[in-house]
This record gives C-alpha cells, structure tokens and sequence, in this order.
C-alpha cells in the first residue's frame, strides 16, 4: 500500500464515519456504516504512516560499488 491508496481509505472512512452520504436502509441491516468507517479511517492512517517509513529507511540507504580490474 502507498501513500495514495492511504489517503483514498482516509476519505472515505472519513465520509462514512461523518454520515455525509446516505446508505441503503438493506446495507445498513449488514453493515454498521460508523464502524465500517472508523476501520477504514485506521487502515488510512496506518497505510499512510507505514508508506512515509518505507520511503524514509529507503532514502537513507547507499549502495557500494566495487570494481575489480584483472
């Protein structure tokens, strides 16, 4: 997951936690919308900041080249 798929859970989770859209009354028999999006709002975040730490260790590592000549 990167820092884009992150931000797209974090919508979301964030319009279905604040009841910006209105769901089927069959969806909602299922599916509690609130928790449906508090999972998608952690998941989000969590993404977000495990992508940030995988670009942070990656730009911090070198690479050595080592030439022999015969």
């Amino acid at each position: 997951m990167g820092i884009g798929i992150g931000i797209v859970l974090l919508v979301i989770g964030l319009i279905l936690v604040l009841g910006a859209i209105d769901t089927p009354a069959s969806m909602a028999d299922y599916v509690d919308v609130s928790t449906l999006g508090w999972i998608c709002l952690v998941v989000g975040i969590l993404a977000i900041v495990l992508a940030l730490v995988m670009n942070q260790q990656r730009s911090r590592t070198t690479h050595v080249e080592e030439r022999r000549e015969l």
